[in-house]
């Protein structure tokens, strides 16, 4: 294999594997009316994840995520030359993951628009294109209603997708630190899997809690494409910029930075003996 492709198409593949796992959870109970809550979304989100970080782990350290990977380049000695190429694989995996999901379920889809009366690319029809994109306040499968903007505003999406990603971004280097004696070891995907899922039932019902630009970017442009048009780029205004690409960029940075300050160095008196 050339160098390079190893890692190009392990960032590829797993973030597919993720947005596949996870944005068809979303579609199975949006689009199929699937007895499932929030904590079966949020769980298959988590063991994708899980999945994905085992199987490309090895090869490309398994960012699957833009911000997670800006967090690397800026606080670790990850080849800056190679951000670039992370970042096509990973929108392309998504992509391509939004795409498969709706090859499958791009007629159930329909079915659900049109017995809610839902006019795609119009008003209301974020409760379809929530299966891809990601919109404030979660519209739970269904239209907004008139006090939608009332309950979450952009400065609370805003907040939860900037601590989201702190979080998962905080957890990422804790859990990977060799400095930290209580690290998963080779359980690390599916603890950094569960992290995911306990963030996703905190911050979904405000933000959608998607923490990672590519996710979020490439499915939003796939149903532009599928019909959704720029309806998915107006429904919160500048949201889709500011609190989907933006603050996961700047929560990873800073939980990123905290990582580092906690996990680099250890201090004697406050080691705890691990057997």
């Amino acid at each position: 294999m050339r160098p390079g492709l190893h890692w190009f198409l392990s960032e590829l593949l797993g973030t597919f594997l993720l947005v596949f796992f996870g944005c068809g959870a979303v579609a199975t109970a949006v689009a199929l009316a699937a007895p499932v809550g929030l904590f079966q979304v949020a769980i298959v989100w988590g063991l994708g994840l899980a999945l994905a970080i085992t199987l490309t782990g090895p090869h490309s350290g398994a960012h699957l995520n833009p911000a997670i990977t800006v967090a690397f380049a800026v606080w670790t000695d990850f080849p800056k030359n190679r951000i670039a190429g992370y970042f096509a694989a990973q929108f392309a995996g998504a992509f391509l993951a939004a795409a498969m999901l709706y090859a499958m379920f791009g007629p159930a889809i329909a079915v659900f628009e049109s017995v809610n009366g839902i006019e795609r690319g119009m008003p209301g029809s974020e409760a379809s294109a929530m299966i891809f994109g990601e919109f404030f306040p979660n519209p739970g499968g269904s239209s907004w209603g008139e006090n939608a903007p009332a309950t979450v505003g952009p400065m609370q999406a805003l907040l939860a997708e900037f601590l989201g990603t702190a979080f998962l971004a905080l957890g990422i280097f804790g859990l990977t630190a060799k400095g930290n004696p209580f690290a998963a070891g080779k359980f690390t995907p599916l603890a950094i899997g569960l992290l995911l899922t306990a963030l996703i039932c905190v911050f979904a019902p405000v933000s959608m809690a998607g923490f990672n630009p590519a996710r979020d970017l490439a499915p939003r442009i796939f149903s532009a494409l599928a019909g959704w048009k720029g309806y998915v780029f107006t429904a919160n205004g500048s949201g889709w910029l500011t609190v989907y690409l933006i603050a996961p960029v700047v929560g990873a940075v800073a939980g990123g930075w905290l990582g580092r300050q906690l996990f680099s160095r250890t201090d004697p008196e406050a080691e705890i003996e691990v057997e």
